[in-house]
């Protein structure tokens, strides 16, 4: 696995590519002849979101290679052993695209033959960036085969930085190269349809809007292969961009069609999400308090159930996370956030300025957290009023993902709403979280008791999430109050 930087140029037939010593020392051209077979669905599904799944033969690196975008100009490249069969995607990389091909069959759809000459710009031994001149020939596979042919060039960093790849492109460009119109050979030769998106007015509130929601549906969906691969946060990001999606689905009620029901599936991908994310949080929480203990306080096989016990409760709620992104109700969701992109229900409001407009939601949603608030302080019973300021974080968090979704638009003003609206969400957190921790060890403890374990340790960790918590209560009153009086001059 690995990460694609690269700038692509669509070039004339009869091209030379430019001196590019001086930038650094060149080593090549070398030429090379690749043969690639790429595989989508029948209505180009992986086309359409800017992915490619191919099996090349030829060059210094043959075998099948999984493309998946992460920004402009950035990709993930995964690669996989060349297989004898060019009929059969294997399964590992065809689990990567079910968010893409949500139970399509995959085949053959294109034929790349590609004549490469490439120049490598080294330091010493270090490769620091290749430029790759292609004369391609492609064939669009079906009953009726097309064939295109033309030349471009890649200029891809491989350990060089940034400014290299700007003037390597500069060269190109000074010499007759112009920006690529596609982003991939594949693209350029199937030309896939793009994503379905509602039409909307530059400037308008509803453009803002459909803008956001587009960006976070493309986060979840580049999202879900990490989260099969089990890397480091992936579960946590694609909660977030499910957390982030329902909140301005309710937000933003006011400029869309009834979301009811796609906010209570995000809500459920969320809660599937959240069992493994808050395992993980946890199990990491206790392992650094065991850490912070003198050895002689540590007692009894406290680590192996607070570590390889949960651990492995978190094992199985991964396994239940890709039972999941393979299941009918998963695909149904992403094919409702399609929909949602294509014909969001944009009423009225949303065809008015973006400033006139979206300034009001974001005050609504801040009065929203001191409502919530004042209705918690109002509770007498001191056990539901704790359950009561849990939503108030809730509510803090939704102002600070709207203030962060307006801050483009509306300026600093929003950027400085969502930090204080963090500021109220994350003192809470600190609060619930040592009260969960607290109900997480106690239940330990009581299992270790029944074995006959010593629950000394226990006792300590208890000891240190009471103390976490109560910090966290104390100083609530103060940055709530701080949080107010900067709210004020916001809005």
């Amino acid at each position: 696995m690995g990460i694609e930087i690269e700038d692509k140029f669509d070039v004339p037939p009869d091209y030379a590519v430019p001196d590019l010593n001086g930038l650094a020392e060149v080593v090549g051209p070398k030429g090379y002849q690749l043969v690639a077979l790429y595989y989508d669905t029948p209505d180009l599904r992986l086309a359409t979101r800017g992915v490619t799944l191919r099996r090349r033969r030829g060059g210094s690196d043959p075998g099948w290679h999984l493309k998946l975008p992460k920004a402009k100009g950035v990709r993930q490249e995964i690669t996989y052993p060349l297989t004898r069969s060019t009929r059969t995607v294997p399964d590992e990389l065809a689990e990567l695209v079910r968010a893409y091909t949500r139970g399509a069959e995959l085949q053959a759809v294109a034929e790349l033959d590609t004549r490469r000459n490439v120049s490598i710009l080294v330091d010493g031994e270090t490769r620091l960036l290749e430029v790759a001149d292609d004369r391609v020939k492609g064939t669009v596979l079906g009953d009726e085969p097309r064939v295109e042919r033309w030349r471009e060039v890649e200029a891809e960093l491989l350990a060089g930085e940034a400014p290299l790849l700007a003037k390597v492109g500069k060269r190109l460009r000074k010499a007759g190269a112009t920006p690529a119109e596609s982003a991939s050979k594949l693209a350029r030769l199937l030309q896939p349809p793009a994503p379905r998106r509602v039409p909307t007015e530059p400037g308008t509130a509803g453009h803002v809007l459909v803008d956001y929601l587009e960006s976070q549906v493309a986060a979840l969906l580049s999202q879900d292969p990490r989260v099969r691969r089990a890397e480091d946060d992936a579960v946590h990001q694609m909660r977030v961009a499910c957390r982030r999606l329902r909140s301005a689905l309710k937000a933003f009620k006011s400029l869309l069609g009834d979301t009811q029901a796609l906010q209570d599936e995000l809500r459920w991908l969320g809660n599937v999400l959240g069992e493994a994310r808050d395992l993980e949080v946890i199990r990491n929480r206790f392992a650094r308090h065991l850490e912070g203990l003198a050895p002689e306080l540590v007692t009894g096989p406290i680590a192996t159930r607070l570590g390889d016990d949960l651990n492995e409760r978190e094992q199985q709620a991964y396994e239940r996370i890709k039972e999941t992104l393979s299941g009918e109700r998963y695909y149904a969701l992403l094919e409702d956030l399609d929909a949602l992109m294509a014909d969001p229900g944009l009423r009225k409001p949303a065809r008015k300025p973006a400033d006139d407009t979206l300034s009001g939601v974001a005050a609504t949603n801040w009065n929203r957290v001191t409502k919530a608030y004042d209705t918690a302080q109002a509770v007498e019973d001191p056990e539901r009023r704790e359950i009561a300021m849990h939503d108030v974080r809730k509510a803090a968090k939704r102002a600070r993902y709207t203030a962060e979704a307006l801050q483009p638009t509306l300026g600093k003003g929003m950027g400085r709403l969502a930090k204080h609206a963090e500021a109220v969400q994350d003192i809470l957190g600190l609060h619930q979280d040592g009260v969960v921790a607290q109900e997480v060890l106690a239940k330990e403890a009581e299992s270790a008791r029944e074995a006959g374990e010593d629950t000394f340790t226990y006792g300590l960790l208890i000891g240190i999430e009471r103390g976490a918590a109560e910090r966290a209560h104390e100083e609530f009153p103060r940055v709530w109050a701080e949080t107010l009086q900067a709210v004020r001059k916001v809005v």
